[in-house]
């Protein structure tokens, strides 16, 4: 374990990395340099303030209800970032919240109750964020995609509902092309993992010295579970915010088109 333990000289020396890409930015005159600079300072601070902060937390004597409430904050802290990238969806902090939170209530249920991994806070916490971090991307894609559909083919919709469909079977189509959308960019990912890129556990695991074979079952759960939970997240997005869409009398609400 001590042979990728890489210490402070490591991570400084690894600062060239970021000085290549400060000198690429500059030769060609992308104008990124500030932003890369300050990337990667706010990653620094952050990371290392969540690893003094997990050293607490994950202390052997410390109560699990502090992992619990690590979770909490993990959830709500998703909603205000979704909402932050989409601020043009009605009611997207709320249904993003309840995204992530039957994101990882899902998740953890099939996680611990298959004793997939030992219920203990090394794996609650690192895997409820896998689970949300994954699924916001997702969520954020279909919310767009669905006010998008809505905008663009309004007269459909509303000539479907003319027809005497129900709002939730006039939207359907739509629907079901925004979730394709948001699904099919983790699809590939699943699909090209080991053969186009290795994942971040995998790699992980093999720096660490854990056996490759190992590593890759460890990997394989953690990428079904991810697919799992961007099924999961994008289905109660798209679903909740369809609702949202329409008046209890199968009514298109007005709405706006998502910006890009």
């Amino acid at each position: 374990m001590s042979d990728t333990q890489i210490g402070w000289m490591g991570v400084t020396a690894s600062l060239i990395l970021v000085a290549i890409a400060v000198g690429l930015s500059l030769w060609q005159q992308l104008q990124l340099t500030r932003s890369m600079l300050w990337s990667s300072a706010r990653a620094a601070v952050q990371l290392l303030l969540v690893g003094f902060a997990l050293r607490l937390v994950l202390d052997s004597k410390a109560s699990v209800w502090w992992v619990w409430l690590w979770v909490v904050v993990m959830i709500v802290f998703a909603g205000f970032t979704i909402r932050s990238r989409a601020k043009e969806i009605p009611g997207i902090f709320l249904l993003g919240t309840i995204s992530m939170l039957t994101v990882v209530v899902v998740s953890l249920s099939v996680i611990f109750g298959f004793h997939i991994f030992p219920m203990q806070g090394r794996t609650i916490v690192p895997l409820a964020g896998m689970m949300i971090g994954n699924s916001m991307t997702s969520c954020v894609l279909v919310g767009r995609r669905i006010v998008g559909e809505f905008s663009d083919k309004r007269d459909e919709v509303e000539a479907r509902l003319a027809l005497g469909l129900s709002s939730s079977d006039a939207s359907r189509p739509y629907v079901r092309s925004a979730l394709r959308t948001a699904l099919i960019p983790q699809i590939e990912s699943t699909k090209a993992v080991g053969l186009v890129f290795l994942p971040g556990a995998m790699t992980g695991l093999v720096l660490a010295g854990v056996d490759a074979v190992d590593a890759v079952t460890v990997q394989l759960a953690i990428m079904y579970l991810i697919l799992g939970s961007v099924a999961t997240s994008v289905t109660v997005m798209g679903l909740g915010l369809t609702r949202q869409l329409f008046s209890s009398d199968h009514r298109m609400k007005p709405i706006a088109r998502a910006s890009h």
